[in-house]
Formats: structure tokens, C-alpha cells, sequence
């Protein structure tokens, strides 16, 4: 088990930051249901600031490595969309050296926040490690 929390995402810089910070596993009683670990989106720019708690499942997990994949490939991706849980866009810019990170909260606080950051190419390789960090830190039963 991890002592400190994760990020698992990290989109940061020009004073803006979007982070998914993943604090630990939470493991599910009922038979048949996978455990999940707990987490926060943090938002942190001059003008808005906030956190908001969500659960991480192990699809999750495989779909934001399919997300990061697209995203490398140069695609918008949108990652948990239509689920109960918050939404994640991620959006290139024209000039393509910055992207527009939306979170979406449909569930409990009906707010969207768009925040717009730098991508350099060298982020993709600390957002697999990031990824694969989780996955070697908690070990989740699969759904």
C-alpha cells in the first residue's frame, strides 16, 4: 500500500493546473463488485479553485490508458463520459502545444471547468509512468 497519495494525472503550467490525485483503495464488500480506489480532481488556477472526490474502478484505469493512448496520437479524448462519475475532456489547442482541460460534474455539483494548459510531448512519458505507478501501488481486483 502506498503511504502518500498519487497523481495519477497532472496537467500543469502557465500558472494552471489540473491534477487527479488518487489517496488510496477502497475495497468493496459485495461479491461480484470490484474495489475502486479514491481520489480527487484538484483545480488550481488565479481565477478558480476547487476539488472534487471521485472512485477510480479498474475500467477506469484501462480506459485512461486507451485515453492517453488517443491523446498521443494526437486525438481529443473524453475520458468516463456518460458515466456517473466526473467526466474528463482533453481538448488539443490549434497551436497544439497547449490543451483545454474540462471537467465536467453532472452528478453532484452541475459544474464544468475549463482550464487551459501546456502539452509538451515529454508529458506522455510521465503520464505512463503515472499510470503504471497506480497500477504496481494498489492492487485491484478486476471487474
Amino acid at each position: 500500500m502506498a503511504e502518500q497519495p498519487i497523481d495519477l494525472i497532472r496537467l500543469e503550467g502557465e500558472g494552471n493546473s489540473v491534477v487527479l490525485r488518487i489517496e488510496g483503495k477502497e475495497e468493496r464488500k459485495s461479491p461480484g463488485e470490484s474495489d475502486v480506489l479514491t481520489g480527487e480532481f484538484v483545480v488550481d488556477t488565479p481565477f478558480v479553485r476547487g476539488t472534487l472526490k471521485t472512485w477510480i474502478s479498474p475500467g477506469d484505469l484501462r480506459r485512461w490508458q486507451q485515453a492517453l493512448d488517443a491523446l498521443d496520437a494526437g486525438q481529443d479524448v473524453s475520458w468516463r463520459e456518460g458515466e456517473r462519475a466526473p467526466w474528463l475532456y482533453i481538448e488539443h489547442d490549434e497551436d497544439g502545444d497547449r490543451c483545454h482541460v474540462t471537467i465536467k460534474d453532472y452528478a453532484m455539483s452541475l459544474t464544468t471547468v475549463t482550464v487551459t494548459v501546456p502539452l509538451a510531448d515529454a508529458w506522455f512519458d510521465d503520464a505512463y509512468r503515472r499510470l503504471d505507478l497506480v497500477w504496481d501501488t494498489w492492487d485491484l481486483s478486476e471487474d
